[in-house]
């Protein structure tokens, strides 16, 4: 167990060192720079302008000496500088994640919480009414785009409350925050329930064509025992896959709906921070879902072994 700790966590550290090497050549290769959108915006035609806005932000260095200079702060805990807003890239970035980290957890609790029992429900009814009902909803949650899905929820909201739910950065305690994302969160989590819900029946389905379920029914044991404590826990190894690749794409997925929502969240600021090829906010930006990523996948490893005693990682 512990060699296989230490080969997991050396393949994420490879793993975050080869995604800081292609983010920061990426974004490189992109055409222009912010010294170009900066002269641009400010219609200055002279060249030795855009020549000293580069040498300040350090954009006219070697690019292996800027990669070293970033990699190197940033295992220092030194995010460095926006380079639109002239702060520290920790303190642009700090106050939204606890936004997005919010949102996305309660889009997969929602997912979770409605796509597990409702897609063990629609196996067990298996061709029943019920079970057609559930997999169209299913297949609309699949179907719907989440912006269109966002602005269907905020037109709802003007019909029948008659204001639109706008998220407020002054709203305190943890209810009224839970009050304020809901929406958003039952918006982009329908995507994600809905796939867990197909996954999760066709998962159960398969597990109850086994031969040791025939066997637990035979020898008398009730469709609660079969399908709960016999079926379900076999059936969930391929969804937990799936929460955790949810998981690890709604952190950095939420573009549209905190765009739609007004929310100032850290998908939102990525996108804006790429427009203005703000360097340290991207490339720390896309670090931090990385991480996320690799913890994700490493987590869903872990829950390998406590669902089925089988799994054993050699040393």
């Amino acid at each position: 167990m512990g060699a296989y700790l230490a080969r997991r966590f050396l393949l994420m550290v490879l793993t975050l060192l080869g995604m800081s090497v292609l983010i920061f050549v990426m974004l490189r290769l992109v055409p222009g720079n912010i010294a170009d959108i900066l002269v641009d915006a400010a219609g200055i035609a002279d060249a030795k302008e855009k020549a000293k806005i580069a040498h300040d932000l350090g954009l006219d260095r070697p690019i292996v000496e800027q990669y070293g200079q970033w990699i190197g702060g940033l295992a220092h805990g030194d995010l460095g500088y926006a380079y639109v807003s002239e702060r520290p890239a920790i303190e642009e970035i700090a106050p939204r994640i606890p936004i997005s980290a919010k949102l996305a957890g309660m889009a997969i609790f929602f997912a979770v919480l409605f796509g597990v029992p409702l897609g063990v429900l629609s196996a067990v009814r298996q061709n029943t009414k019920l079970d057609y009902f559930l997999r169209v909803v299913s297949l609309s949650g699949l179907s719907f785009p989440s912006f269109w899905l966002g602005l269907l929820v905020l037109m709802a909201c003007v019909q029948l409350i008659g204001k639109i739910p706008i998220y407020d950065t002054d709203t305190h305690g943890f209810f009224n925050q839970v009050k304020m994302l809901i929406l958003p969160a039952m918006t982009v989590g329908f995507r994600s329930s809905a796939l867990i819900m197909r996954l999760t029946r066709s998962s159960m389905l398969e597990v109850l064509r086994q031969d040791y379920i025939r066997t637990a029914r035979s020898k008398g044991a009730s469709s609660m025992s079969v399908n709960y404590d016999h079926a379900l826990r076999n059936a969930l190894l391929p969804v937990v896959t799936v929460i955790g690749i949810e998981a690890a794409f709604l952190v950095g997925g939420l573009i549209v709906t905190e765009t739609v929502f007004n929310i100032p969240g850290v998908a939102r600021f990525l996108v804006e921070a790429i427009l203005w090829r703000d360097y340290p906010i991207v490339q720390n930006l896309v670090m931090l879902i990385a991480f996320v990523v690799v913890t994700v996948n490493f987590l869903v490893d872990m829950a390998y072994m406590a669902l089925d005693p089988r799994i054993k990682f050699a040393d």
